[in-house]
């Protein structure tokens, strides 16, 4: 297991409960998104095959908690998506420079 890795457990339209890593937060338009990834115990297992990526929207309910939830518009989704994803390889970017300095 990673250290100080931020992990959620989400479960689907079956019920099925699945743990979910926290890769990144943006706030955008007023709105809060979440970016998870399935969570692996292995990182190698991370470099074999493409990663699902999973985007949700934070909102308050009438109780003041804060929950996650899908995000609504298929459009909405895709650009929130990118937009996560163009983070996502602008740091591995920076990580690949700093460990080349180095």
């Amino acid at each position: 297991m990673m250290d100080g890795a931020d992990l959620y457990t989400l479960v689907d339209e079956e019920g099925n409960e699945k743990l979910f890593e926290l890769v990144d937060v943006l706030d955008e338009d007023g709105k809060v998104y979440f970016a998870l990834i399935p969570h692996i115990e292995d990182p190698a297992a991370l470099l074999e095959g493409e990663v699902e990526l999973v985007v949700l929207q934070a909102i308050t309910d009438e109780d003041g908690n804060e929950i996650l939830e899908p995000v609504e518009s298929d459009e909405e989704y895709e650009r929130i998506a990118d937009l996560f994803i163009a983070r996502l390889d602008e740091d591995e970017d920076d990580e690949d420079e700093d460990g080349a300095a180095e």
